[in-house]
């Protein structure tokens, strides 16, 4: 292998740069090579133009619609959601207050069939107790008017024993029941 200049087409290794010192250079940097690299660089931007344009944004904005499409379904949705839930809350508020209205009539009629029951109850004991008491008071004027014969008959037998005490000579019975019967009555 030679390392220099070789006398065949095709064989031959550059190993040495060319110019400035021996310093090798930046390519794109070249003054040599600027034209055909930004010829390179329009053909390349507008062949990524074209992929771009053509191909990539209406996939991209196919796809930023569907996502549109699908969030403003979504959003009609849950709107749709959101007023049925307001609509049930709505009957399940209607449904509680019918229910609250329904329970302080029961409430009410139960209180009041309660109240009559009581007062029937109540009147019933009275008419009890009255005729009870109405009993009671004709067994006491009974018991009195047999205590006032016994106190009578024991006010004359006492007075009779009384005067023939003191006085030594039994008195007349006669005489006795009317003194008695003056006392007692006044």
């Amino acid at each position: 292998m030679a390392t220099g200049q070789s006398n065949a087409k095709g064989t031959t290794a550059h190993t040495e740069t060319s110019g400035h010192g021996g310093k090798a250079s930046f390519p794109p940097f070249e003054k040599d090579t600027f034209a055909s690299q930004l010829v390179s660089f329009a053909i390349a931007f507008a062949l990524l133009y074209v992929i771009v344009s053509k191909f990539a944004l209406p996939r991209v904005g196919g796809l930023i619609a569907a996502r549109e499409g699908t969030i403003e379904g979504d959003l009609a949705e849950a709107q749709k959601l959101k007023d049925e839930s307001d609509a049930a809350l709505k009957a399940y508020e209607t449904e509680l207050a019918a229910a609250r209205a329904r329970a302080q009539a029961i409430g009410s009629e139960t209180r009041e069939r309660l109240s009559a029951q009581s007062e029937t109850e109540r009147k019933t004991l009275e008419a009890s107790l009255a005729t009870k008491l109405a009993d009671a008071e004709k067994t006491i004027a009974g018991m009195r008017e047999k205590a006032m014969g016994n106190v009578k008959s024991i006010a004359v037998d006492a007075t009779s024993a009384i005067v023939e005490r003191l006085s030594g000579v039994a008195p007349d019975s006669k005489t006795v029941d009317n003194a008695v019967d003056a006392s007692l009555k006044g």
